[in-house]
Formats: C-alpha cells, structure tokens, sequence
C-alpha cells in the first residue's frame, strides 16, 4: 500500500470512528442522558474525539505492518447510565449503536459498490468506496469483541446475572493488556468475517 492509500485509509477510519462515538452520544441522549451533549461530544469534528493511541498509532502501525484487518478507536464519549430511563436496556442501546452506525454506513456505500460495478466510474471511485465499507466492517466486527472498553463487553455485561461479578472484574481490571493480546494475535481470526460480509454485501471478493 502506498502512502496515500494508508493516509485515506486513516482518515476514512478517524471520521469513521468518529460517527461511532457520536453515534454513542445521541442514543444516551435518545436514552435520557445529556452527558455527551453538556461534555461537547456530540460533533463531527474530530479533534474532540481523536485517541492518539487508537486513532493514529495503532492505525498507521497496523497499516504499515500490512495487517487485513485495519481497526481503531477514538476517546469513549461520556454518558452516565444511572440518567437512562432504563438502566439495563438503554445501557445496551448506546452500546449497540455505534456498531449499528458503522455497519449501516457499510452497508450504504456496499450497495453503491454492487450497483456501480460495470458502470462508467472515476479510476479511484472503486477505491475508495470499498475502504469506506471495510473499515466500517472491521469496527463494527471489532467493537462486538467483549472485551472493555469495547462495546461488545457493555453488552455482554448488561446480560450476565449479578453473580457474575467476578467475571466483568477481572475482564476489567485486565482489558489493556486483553486488548493488546488480542489485536497482536487474534485480531486474524475475524478476517473470514470481514471478507463474508463484505462479499455480501458488495458481491465482490476481497
């Protein structure tokens, strides 16, 4: 990959993970909770959003390194689950929504992509819309990990029984060192979803 194909790659996965967020913060207020709004979080602009780690490190390294798999994140946008009209299923909702966001926005321009194939496209035009939708795959396959901060850990744990305390502590008290574990040796095993999803979706192969 050349150097301008990773630098859209990382811009396409900062706005993309910036719709995630916001995403977060308009369903907590959906909810009954205003955190985000009242902490200026509900924004498109990312600067209020960028994680220097997960938003441009991780990134660029897993870019430069070829990983399949491109995956990030962005600064968690705040939101007090004890202001939800329901606790444990408004606690689900905004966890589930920004993975809804990105696999809504992949679905969109993978539909673009099916129906533009054989048309008179610009050169970069297939390009760019297929990153579009595998990044927003890849975060929305990502983020369904439950492991914290990911979303799929919130959901997880608004599901278990309060016997299972012991369970969420320790993925908690652990999750820098499980993410980390997970991104260097098990973030391939979701590569066969990926590439089912976005045949899919696109008709193409990846």
């Amino acid at each position: 990959m050349n150097a301008t194909n990773a630098i859209f790659y990382i811009a396409v996965l900062i706005m993309s993970v910036v719709i995630h967020e916001v995403s977060h913060g308009y369903m907590a207020e959906y909810s009954g909770d205003k955190t985000a709004r009242f902490a200026g979080r509900l924004t498109l602009n990312p600067i209020k959003h960028l994680d220097l780690f997960g938003s441009i490190l991780l990134p660029a390294l897993l870019v430069i390194s070829h990983s399949p798999f491109l995956i990030g994140w962005a600064k968690p946008v705040p939101y007090n689950p004890d202001n939800l009209r329901n606790r444990k299923w408004g606690t689900i909702a905004v966890a589930s929504a920004g993975v809804i966001a990105n696999f809504c926005l992949a679905i969109f321009f993978g539909l673009i992509l099916r129906f533009s194939q054989g048309m008179n496209v610009p050169a970069g035009f297939p390009f760019i819309i297929s990153s579009i939708v595998l990044v927003n795959l890849s975060l929305g396959i990502f983020n369904l990990v439950p492991i914290p901060p990911l979303d799929g850990s919130k959901i997880l744990f608004s599901l278990l029984p309060a016997s299972s305390f012991e369970v969420v502590n320790f993925l908690e008290r652990y999750s820098l060192i499980l993410i980390l574990v997970f991104v260097i040796f098990l973030s391939n095993y979701l590569f066969p979803i990926l590439t089912f999803l976005y045949h899919l979706i696109t008709g193409l192969a990846f």
